[in-house]
């Protein structure tokens, strides 16, 4: 178990650079699976997920030179194998079932184990995922232990149009393509930053792809994909986290952002808490004056609304960071997930702290802010923006507080606790009960 003591209280100010994000390393990462090509990635992030992935590359024969200091990794998988009977790819993470289509593509099968999943988000089903490899020609049969799938000849290519705007679906029909036999056709894509990551990569490797950035997809399928040298952009989750952070606990904090023109809508839903975001010189600021409150909406007998669903929504990752600002500013909001159910229910833990948050159902959230706050003891659930969003608050409260069964941060978020103490927080890692 792995606890974050809090000692809040105290404003944040500095400066700091954001690590790459982990849903654009994931999917880069088993997209070099594609390719026999040298590849080299700059910003790569010592995060549990990625510890994995590369492990499954060694044990699969491919060479792994990984410098987490420098943040460069070098990747070749000339020498791979796999055998389905014998090869397992890594449970318990949502994202190696992207590890499917390089394996079908470079040896004709793959593997997708029972327990594939990620944060306790609701239920997240893989038959998306499935028929999508179905789509391009894999047969699935069902084991004891999980799905195996095998492919006759050469990936092919097929029009498909999703259910929704599934950014892992996405991911997986563009990896399937890029070396499937024609062209391929998605609509309904997903196009979140980490998505047009993702394809500007692909491109780089030389898959044919158009439409990046959009919700549709053309894949021309080509015969072997290259390799090449890329460089990682900054996490826009991080990005907020940080400038909420500093937006909580009435301080400073500037934050490298060298993409703000994926920010208008993030800046709009600041605002929304008296908080005005500035973009300068590639750095973004959170400027505040006096206490947090809530922007009274011009219609009469309604509450101030966060609705948070694929991009170019507000993303739902992000949506516990504005709730903990909501518990924090004066004024009533109502929070939407429109994707996951089962990802609101931690108001309970709001309240140990003093907030008033009400859960209307699985997908809705009203905080009524600027109750007086209390440090207090916490549990998060397996979700990593909430442990954040359990942490922003403790450390807005002056005196000591406990989030308990924190580790998810460190899935997606490395040495953030050390940045944040870089900026005046008192935080620490405490393992154990």
């Amino acid at each position: 178990m792995s606890n974050l003591i809090v000692h809040g209280g105290a404003p944040l100010a500095g400066r700091i650079v954001p690590s790459a994000n982990k849903n654009a390393i994931l999917p880069i990462l088993c997209a070099t699976l594609l390719t026999a090509e040298p590849v080299r990635l700059r910003g790569i992030t010592e995060i549990t997920d990625v510890k994995k992935i590369l492990e499954v590359f060694r044990s699969l024969g491919s060479s792994v030179e990984v410098d987490f200091q420098t943040g460069i990794l070098d990747v070749h998988h000339k020498s791979t194998h796999f055998d389905p009977a014998s090869d397992r790819l890594p449970e318990e993470m949502r994202s190696s079932i992207m590890l499917v289509p390089g394996l079908m593509a470079r040896f004709g099968a793959a593997r997708i184990e029972d327990d594939v999943k990620g944060c306790t988000l609701g239920a997240r089903e893989i038959d998306p995922h499935v028929e999508v490899f179905e789509r391009f020609g894999a047969v699935v049969e069902r084991q004891s232990d999980g799905l195996l799938l095998n492919v006759p000849g050469r990936l092919r290519a097929n029009d498909h149009w999703t259910d929704y705007a599934s950014v892992t679906t996405t991911e997986n029909f563009v990896l399937c393509a890029a070396l499937a036999e024609g062209t391929s056709t998605l609509m309904n894509a997903a196009s979140e930053p980490h998505v047009q990551e993702f394809c500007a990569f692909m491109q780089m490797l030389g898959a044919k792809l158009e439409g990046l950035g959009t919700s549709r997809l053309k894949i021309s399928g080509v015969e072997k994909l290259g390799g090449g040298d890329f460089t990682f952009a900054e996490d826009f989750h991080e990005i907020v986290t940080f400038l909420a952070l500093g937006a909580i606990t009435g301080g400073d904090v500037q934050v490298k952002n060298s993409q703000p023109e994926q920010f208008p809508l993030i800046d709009r839903t600041f605002a929304k808490f008296g908080v005005r975001i500035e973009h300068k010189d590639g750095w973004s600021r959170a400027i505040t004056t006096g206490a947090l409150k809530v922007k009274e909406p011009f219609t009469r007998n309604i509450l101030q609304k966060v609705e948070a669903a694929p991009w170019p929504y507000l993303p739902v990752d992000l949506l516990p960071i504005f709730v903990a600002l909501g518990v924090k500013a004066e004024g009533s909001v109502m929070f939407w997930n429109k994707i996951y159910d089962g990802a609101m229910g931690w108001t309970s833990e709001l309240s140990k702290f003093g907030a008033h948050a009400f859960l209307s159902d699985p997908h809705r959230m009203v905080t009524f802010g600027g109750k007086p706050l209390h440090a207090a003891e916490v549990e998060s659930p397996y979700i990593i923006r909430v442990a954040i969003a359990l942490l922003m608050v403790a450390a807005s409260i002056p005196g000591r507080s406990v989030i308990r069964h924190a580790a998810p941060i460190r899935r997606a978020h490395p040495h953030f606790v050390e940045n944040i103490c870089s900026l005046g927080a008192r935080i620490e890692w405490v393992e154990g009960d």
